[in-house]
């Protein structure tokens, strides 16, 4: 039976979706193109209808993560530029992101992976931190913008960082900490979100 093109276009994003998901919890080399597809509800032999290669999907599942995260990010638009940071910082530094990778930001869970990847991953990861680095640029204090963009360089790094580091822990309590000590260096008191 022939699939029709709306069809082929709706499994073409479940593929997508999927492997986001997937990719994000298992990393680009620990999960196939069989396992993919058969978590899509797909055959593996529609795969390279869709998809040059696995590299290819890969680059593809990671914008999807990215698109998802900055749109995250995008609903805190409307509020004040230093509510809108704390609650952007509060949301990624947190006990529900480090615990819940294959929905997550896609740094923090294929940072180490994509720069082992091919120059198509490299440059979405690439697009993605200069873009998160211009929406904080547009939010941290600082007098010039080369100060902003400082001040962004090192915030989105420690966020980054302290996610890993919390999800690399093999202790609960040094987990917590990492993120508490981090929310805590971020923003200071008057500026935490409500938990």
């Amino acid at each position: 039976m022939k699939v029709t093109r709306a069809q082929a276009d709706e499994n073409k994003a479940r593929i997508i979706d999927v492997a986001s998901q997937l990719f994000r919890q298992h990393g680009f080399d620990g999960i196939g193109i069989v396992d993919v597809m058969k978590q899509a509800g797909l055959t593996h032999g529609g795969f390279y209808g869709n998809f040059k290669s696995k590299e290819d999907l890969a680059a593809r599942a990671s914008e999807h993560a990215f698109d998802t995260s900055r749109e995250l990010w995008h609903s805190f638009d409307g509020r004040k530029p230093d509510e809108a940071l704390a609650a952007i910082i509060g949301t990624y530094v947190s006990a529900r992101h480090r615990d819940n990778p294959q929905s997550g930001c896609a740094l923090t869970a294929l940072a180490p992976d994509a720069a082992r990847q091919n120059d198509g991953v490299r440059a979405v990861f690439g697009r993605a931190i200069r873009s998160y680095l211009a929406m904080l640029s547009g939010l941290v204090p600082g007098r010039t913008a080369a100060a902003r963009r400082k001040r962004a360089l090192a915030t989105l790094s420690e966020m980054v960082g302290a996610v890993i580091l919390a999800r690399a822990a093999d202790d609960p309590a040094l987990s917590d900490e990492i993120l508490e000590a981090t929310l805590a260096h971020l923003l200071p008191a008057k500026g935490r979100p409500a938990a």
